[in-house]
């Protein structure tokens, strides 16, 4: 009888939340297969498991699909684990489930902890529809150009992003989403966890007044609701008021624009903040 290939669930800070299932599952298995073993080592210690582990990584996947299918053709069970949260989240994996049910294999998920869910489900924004684009690129201009691409995927937009860019991550978005709200989630179910919330403006003052803010993870959440009004703005109206922006504060250049086209001055102003 052939094996199955278990994605389990891990805690994504506290050890306490560890599912029953999960639990269960890492302990009769064969092999976990896990991103780093080193970090995932310390929760298997804490379960009482030994000798199971072997990695399974952006730079090994590939190589070790074959030898994990033969394995599991062979009668191996095997639990596939990330560093934290539901693997294949901004994990590796995804090649060796699509390689597992091409084989005709069995897949198992064992549902648990995610992060995404965890700081949706606390962050007081709507939850009803959400697009999540993972960590962006680490170069400004490359990360830039993705924010700019989905600022008009209306919904919550979740990011995912590390401590030495967090401050970076806060200007673009003051500059492409300026008048949105914006929630921080740091260090979820940790001793340190916060929902940090306002304008990009108002968080960097937030990072500025406290620096150790900045160390932790974080997952970034955006409100971008869809504004009918705005879309009902034609490109006439961005190309007027692109054009008064460039000679008058903005506030001055929404009320003259009101006056020139008639439409209404809240509409005029949510969209001079997110035009260029």
């Amino acid at each position: 009888m052939s094996g199955v290939l278990y994605i389990v669930a891990t805690p994504i800070g506290n050890l306490a939340d560890i599912g029953q299932r999960a639990e269960e599952t890492l302990k009769v298995v064969d092999l976990i297969a896990a991103e780093d073993t080193r970090h995932s080592a310390r929760l298997l210690k804490h379960l009482g498991i030994k000798n199971k582990l072997i990695s399974l990584h952006e730079h090994n996947e590939k190589t070790r699909i074959d030898k994990l299918v033969e394995k599991l053709i062979a009668g191996t069970n095997i639990a596939l684990i990330s560093d934290a949260g539901t693997p294949l989240i901004s994990d590796p994996g995804y090649a060796l489930v699509k390689a597992v049910h091409e084989a005709g294999l069995k897949v198992s998920p064992i549902p648990g902890p995610s992060s995404i869910i965890v700081a949706l489900s606390g962050a007081g924004i709507p939850t009803d529809q959400f697009s999540f684009y993972g960590f962006l690129s680490h170069k400004n201009k490359e990360r830039m150009d993705k924010l700019r691409a989905i600022k008009n995927q209306f919904g919550t937009l979740v990011l995912f992003e590390s401590s030495h860019r967090i401050v970076r991550l806060l200007e673009q978005l003051m500059e492409v989403f300026p008048g949105r709200h914006i929630v921080v989630a740091k260090e979820l179910t940790k001793v340190y966890e916060r929902f940090l919330r306002g304008t990009a403006a108002q968080l960097l003052a937030m990072f500025a007044a406290d620096i150790s803010l900045s160390k932790g993870e974080f997952v970034v959440l955006i409100d971008n609701p869809d504004n009918m009004i705005a879309r009902e703005l034609n490109q006439e109206d961005i190309d007027l008021l692109r054009l008064l922006k460039t000679e008058l504060p903005l506030k001055k250049a929404v009320l003259l624009a009101s006056k020139i086209s008639g439409k209404k001055k809240n509409a005029l102003y949510q969209l001079a903040l997110e035009i260029d």
